[in-house]
Parts: structure tokens; sequence; C-alpha cells
């Protein structure tokens, strides 16, 4: 498993993170762990609300960012489109594609719309998402049993994410 992480501008104030990470499982898998409550909550994030594409869900990520989400796309098993804090100013979006490459699935996630400031920050946040994806499949559970919540990360996440973000920070944004 090698997560590879890359920055942009998309304007002036506003970027965009595209992580990327090849897995040992076929494409329905990684799906159901990318989409359903159970699946997200052993790696990436409890989930609550109306699943369905239209619908608003609220999110509370290991790195303990709290916020609703719309689903804009759900496209079973290739592509899913969230539309983060829709209709404020911190609008954003978390886009996700699924690849079957023979008998492994490659997903790709990019988040868009935030302040170029923050890409550092988001660019190995969520490579460590990913490698905590990696981690959920092997195990087959959680990957933090510690817990966290909206005041406090995943202790496991916040300990990666502080290594690896000086290495991002000196990176170039494309």
């Amino acid at each position: 498993m090698t997560t590879n992480a890359t920055m942009r501008t998309l304007d002036d104030t506003r970027g965009a993170v595209r992580v990327e990470d090849l897995y040992d499982t076929d494409v329905g898998d990684l799906w159901q762990a990318c989409t359903t409550p159970e699946r997200l909550a052993r790696w990436l994030a409890r989930v609550e609300g109306d699943l369905r594409v239209g619908g608003t869900i609220h999110l509370v990520f290991t790195s303990s960012w709290t916020g609703p989400a719309r689903i804009e796309v759900c496209e079973a098993p290739h592509h899913l489109l969230l539309t983060t804090e829709p209709g404020t100013e911190d609008e954003g979006q978390i886009e996700a594609w699924l690849t079957e490459e023979a008998s492994r699935t490659r997903l790709v996630v990019e988040e868009r719309g935030l302040p170029t400031t923050h890409l550092p920050f988001h660019a190995s946040g969520w490579r460590v998402h990913l490698e905590d994806l990696g981690r959920s499949l092997e195990l087959e559970g959680q990957v933090h049993p510690e817990g966290w919540s909206s005041e406090a990360g995943a202790a496991g996440w916040k300990a990666r994410w502080e290594e690896l973000t000086p290495a991002y920070q000196e990176m170039e944004i494309g």
C-alpha cells in the first residue's frame, strides 16, 4: 500500500487535495467500506442521517472534523460525491472514485474548496485516512478502538497526521 497525495490551487484562495491508493480487495468490498456506516466507523467517521442521493448526513471524522454533508452522487460501486457544509461559506466537496485493477481496487478521493493555506493539513489527513482504510481491511475491524469525538480526534490518527504534516507543508502546491 502506497498512498499518494497531491495538492493544487483552484483559484486565488481555494484548492484541492487528491489522494489515492490501491487495495487488495474487490470493488464491491471497498465500496461497502466507503459507504456503509458500520464500515466507515471502523476507519473514517461516524455517519448518521438520510443515506440517499439528496439526503443530508452528519459526520464525525477520526480527525475530529464534524459537520453536515449532502449526498450528490452515489453510483455503486464506482462513484460518490458529497457536498460538505452545504450552503455555507465553507462549502466544499469530497468525491471518490473506485476502479477495479485485476483483483485489486484503486480508490481516488478528492476534497475541493479548501482554503489554500489548509491544503497541507488536509493532504496529510487524507493520507492517514486512506492508510487507516487499508488497516481496517486487514483487521476486518476497528482501527481506532480508543474512539474519537468532535472535540478530540483518534489518538492514533492524530499521531500519524502530526508525523506526516511537516513533509506536506514543504511540498509544492500545483
